[in-house]
């Protein structure tokens, strides 16, 4: 553990063993809560910090209300060829979610294509997480789903009737780093909006209105308005079919059937996810194509820029440079995120994060 000005910073490892120490205490067997915490951590290790270990006091505080199940059945409800439907029977959505990319994967070996759906899961994390599995077995994947609170209405409307529902595209490359789309259907995601609240920081403007259509900067007031779609109209209808296709279409909630899982710990939430496998192998040669790759990414980084323009960044870019940074150097984690960690390990009578701020 060192410290920089701003904030504390800690190792995955320290961070991921924290985490696992939390959800054991909670309730989750040794090896779930070892594959959730591994793939929380590796959500902060990328800078995905509003995915991360800062909803290990929700997920917590869910698991011991009874709202997620410690021991579930997951299961494939549904299968063809190239198809199934998971049935994650209310367990962690980080182990639903890693089942299904599993299936997914070893379908599309076979099919060349594979879609997998799932339900009655629970919050995964970060969209990007699901995708880069396939990526290291030369497959191209996109992952969908329904968020866990309805933050955005309608266009035009005022009945937030529809989540951040991101989207996940993993590209392999070869020598790049792979091109890996992560995004929500809104400008933000909520998860952002928890981390500038958690760090005292105001919103840009462009996030959130309120509900007379004006700018919200405050995140400590969220609640009084909504998350504002990409691209206006065409946002709106991007969640819209992000949330049939990962929610309606697998069983899962959708809509007013959303459970909101910041304020609601007790009732199952029936999230919806999807994804999408491609073997690069069904197509051709894998080295060939991911070589066509390296050569479009490098055209694209080398593009003439605008003034005062210092870099042009690819997808996934930014993300591989700061796992790279964080492992080297430490995840930052704020005291304010420190003393919420405190207080978890103080309450679940196991060992804090850091034992020495000094």
């Amino acid at each position: 553990m060192t410290k920089n000005n701003t904030s504390i910073l800690v190792s995955a490892d320290q961070l991921s063993t924290f985490i696992s120490s939390a959800l054991k205490s909670a309730g989750l067997p040794d090896q779930d809560a070892a594959k959730v915490a591994g793939l929380m951590a590796a959500a902060d290790l990328q800078g995905s910090d509003g995915h991360g270990v800062i909803r290990l006091p929700q997920y917590v505080k869910r698991i011991l209300a009874g709202g997620i199940n410690t021991r579930p059945n997951i299961r494939v409800v549904t299968e063809r060829a190239a198809m199934a439907v998971v049935d994650g029977d209310n367990g962690m959505g980080h182990l639903v979610m890693s089942h299904a990319v599993d299936i997914a994967i070893e379908k599309a070996r076979t099919a060349g294509v594979a879609w997998v759906g799932a339900r009655a899961s629970n919050h995964a994390g970060p969209a990007s997480l699901y995708v880069r599995k396939p990526i290291e077995h030369n497959m191209i994947a996109l992952y969908f789903a329904v968020g866990n609170a309805n933050h955005l209405p309608p266009w035009g409307g005022m009945d937030m009737l529809l989540s951040t529902n991101p989207i996940a595209v993993g590209i392999p490359a070869g020598s790049e780093p792979a091109v890996v789309l992560d995004m929500a259907t809104t400008v933000a995601a909520y998860g952002k909006v928890k981390a500038k609240a958690k760090r005292g920081e105001q919103m840009p403007e462009g996030w959130m209105i309120d509900r007379q259509g004006q700018p919200l900067l405050d995140p400590k007031r969220a609640e009084e308005g909504f998350l504002l779609p990409i691209g206006g109209h065409k946002g709106y209808g991007l969640a819209l079919i992000v949330g049939l296709l990962a929610g309606t279409l697998n069983g899962a909630a959708m809509g007013r059937d959303v459970v909101d899982f910041n304020h609601d710990h007790v009732t199952p939430t029936n999230t919806g996810q999807s994804v999408l496998v491609i073997d690069l192998q069904a197509f051709g040669d894998p080295e060939a194509f991911k070589s066509s790759i390296d050569h479009l990414v490098r055209d694209l980084r080398s593009s003439e820029r605008l003034p005062n323009v210092e870099r042009i960044w690819l997808p996934g870019e930014q993300s591989h440079l700061r796992r790279q940074q964080y492992s080297a150097q430490g995840i930052p984690l704020s005291a304010p995120m420190l003393a919420d960690l405190d207080a978890l390990a103080a309450e679940l009578k196991i060992a804090p994060l850091v034992t020495n701020q000094s």
